[in-house]
């Protein structure tokens, strides 16, 4: 199903929401898009919405619960706008959303899919998946120059740490914390602060009243927590090359960083086992 623009897919497509977990991919430009639309097709969401230029191409064998819409970064309404639109179109749908160059993981993954995933958190009465953003980066930028590789992807395996998220008036909100590592810890001088964080609620059940920030969270604070009150909850990972093409492309950090590989460098493995293992994702509850 092809839609020319946002707004024809917005007054037409709600058939494509109505059944979830959705996905809704934003194509900014032509790196592995493909190969985004093809994981995230294995990962079992019933629907996949891909928000893209007209020129991009999708396998063929993934038009049937693929819907296309013809968007451009720079004149349509934002990704953050377009989630909220599809969250008022299906007050009741679960959503997942992402970028192209990146890939959903999340535990035993390999086996379960994510309908299964979001099945167990309504059951433990959670609307909300928390996501964190996985740098992944070519090791050697000589014949990766765009920073992308699929078939030798690295990532840090260890910097990762988080702080307590405060409100206006300085107080420590309840169950909620600001996550950060990764190349946005590394090359922070080159990321504005209010993009160094790698947190995102990038899954989540839609309802009534429900809105996206810009800075990924939610406007209902139990959205934007890590876990329920009585235990830890099931998170899962965006693996994403989107940071480390982000500043390879950009004039001002590209000279400046002849590689992203360090001590703490590992290959990345494509299994949710060693994300687990480095805790990067937990099943919580879910075994």
């Amino acid at each position: 199903m092809n839609f020319q623009s946002v707004s024809d897919f917005l007054r037409n497509g709600r058939s494509a929401l109505a059944v979830g977990p959705v996905a809704l991919i934003f194509v900014e430009d032509d790196v592995v898009a493909q190969e985004t639309i093809t994981h995230h097709l294995g990962q079992g969401f019933k629907s996949l919405v891909v928000f893209a230029a007209a020129e991009v191409r999708v396998p063929d064998e993934s038009m049937p619960r693929v819907t296309l819409v013809n968007w451009s970064l720079a004149e349509d309404p934002s990704a953050i706008e377009i989630v909220n639109n599809c969250i008022a179109l299906a007050p009741k749908t679960w959503f997942y959303y992402c970028f192209n160059a990146e890939f959903l993981f999340f535990p035993f993954c390999e086996t379960r899919t994510v309908g299964e995933m979001v099945a167990f958190s309504t059951e433990e009465r959670r609307e909300t998946i928390l996501t964190y953003v996985i740098d992944l980066y070519a090791d050697d930028l000589s014949r990766s120059p765009n920073a992308v590789s699929l078939d030798d992807p690295y990532m840090d395996k260890s910097g990762y740490y988080a702080l307590a998220r405060k409100d206006a008036y300085n107080n420590t909100l309840d169950r909620q914390m600001d996550f950060y590592g990764g190349l946005r810890w590394r090359m922070e001088e080159h990321i504005p602060r209010k993009a160094r964080k790698i947190d995102r609620v990038a899954l989540f059940r839609a309802k009534p009243g429900l809105k996206l920030a810009a800075d990924h969270t939610f406007n209902d604070p139990e959205y934007n927590t890590y876990a329920c009150p009585w235990h830890h909850n099931v998170t899962a990972t965006i693996c994403s090359f989107r940071t480390a093409k982000a500043l390879k492309r950009n004039p001002g950090s590209t000279f400046e960083i002849p590689s992203f590989h360090w001590h703490n460098s590992v290959r990345f493995e494509w299994k949710s086992q060693q994300l687990m293992d480095l805790g990067l994702m937990e099943p919580g509850q879910w075994f």
